[in-house]
């Protein structure tokens, strides 16, 4: 598998090495080298780059703008930042970054987030065709690995401020990842899953018992929100 590659850097140098990485990684095939994000945006409108090389500190539009920019395109590039400014760690995540290279970084650790890019596209190419994966899994970011959840191992979801909780049937610890409710609520099938709350999304099949407000799933009660009354006692309607 090859993945098409684009290198942002407004330092000429910096640039230049990324791109002597990329062309040395057999695995990776440059499509295109820029000086600064707003240059290189109609290259990677008229082409569907895998994995995007992305300095932060640049002029007109630095990397996490564009990397919102870049969110909402249906063939959403992977980025990995190449920054010399750690401060922007937690931000690159929330943007959903595949990784963070601190300059000045070697191809050894170039590699490996090179690596890690191909393996999320090899997990990623199999989905759209295999329904039955699709349908029982999750995959979700934590600490910059791409991780599978099964969906019938979860209990609920608790959403936070920045981060949302994985609670797990069998395990006392929930996974954490920096992400929202929201999007979580849009991967998980609607048939299995429902938002019952502005903080919680619960696993149907695992709810112990109702009340006129509340649930018990996972061995706590869940209060269910106004908004959402509606749609739950439907669901509950089906019970008797």
């Amino acid at each position: 598998m090859i993945l098409n590659c684009i290198a942002i850097d407004d330092e000429p140098l910096a640039l230049g090495l990324v791109c002597s990485f990329i062309e040395k990684t057999p695995f990776l095939k440059l499509k295109g080298r820029f000086l600064s994000a707003v240059e290189a945006l109609n290259t990677i409108n008229d082409n569907e780059a895998d994995l995007i090389f992305l300095d932060i500190q640049m002029p007109d539009l630095n990397g996490i703008e564009l990397a919102r920019v870049l969110e909402s395109r249906p063939h959403k590039p992977r980025i990995v930042f190449t920054t010399a400014y750690n401060q922007f760690a937690i931000e690159s995540y929330k943007v959903d970054a595949l990784d963070y290279l601190l300059k000045p970084f070697n191809y050894e650790e170039f590699l490996r987030a090179a690596q890690k890019a191909l393996h999320y596209k090899e997990l990623t190419a199999k989905a759209p065709t295999d329904a039955k994966e699709e349908d029982e899994y999750l995959f979700v970011r934590i600490e910059y690995q791409l991780v599978r959840i099964a969906l019938n191992d979860i209990l609920y979801i608790e959403g936070l401020k920045d981060y949302v909780k994985i609670w797990l049937e069998n395990n006392p610890k929930p996974l954490m990842t920096l992400t929202s409710l929201k999007a979580l609520e849009e991967k998980l099938p609607a048939r299995r899953f429902m938002r019952v709350h502005r903080s919680f999304i619960v696993s149907l099949g695992k709810i112990i018992s109702v009340t006129r407000n509340t649930l018990q799933i996972g061995g706590i009660n869940i209060a269910v929100g106004d908004q959402y009354k509606e749609a739950f006692n439907s669901f509950i309607s089906k019970w008797n």
